[in-house]
């Protein structure tokens, strides 16, 4: 991948499945991530 360390990151339907699996990828990378999330606020607080 890319690096991404320190680079802004956002995320549609992040709080759950795939999308929750690429903004843990990207954090451990190093970027600042913002996600969106429909209705999974729970999974989203994770």
């Amino acid at each position: 991948m890319t690096n991404v360390k320190g680079k802004s990151v956002l995320v549609l339907g992040g709080s759950r499945g795939i999308g929750a699996a690429i903004v843990r990828r990207f954090a451990a990378d190093g970027a600042k991530v913002t996600f969106t999330y429909a209705s999974s606020r729970d999974a989203a607080e994770k």
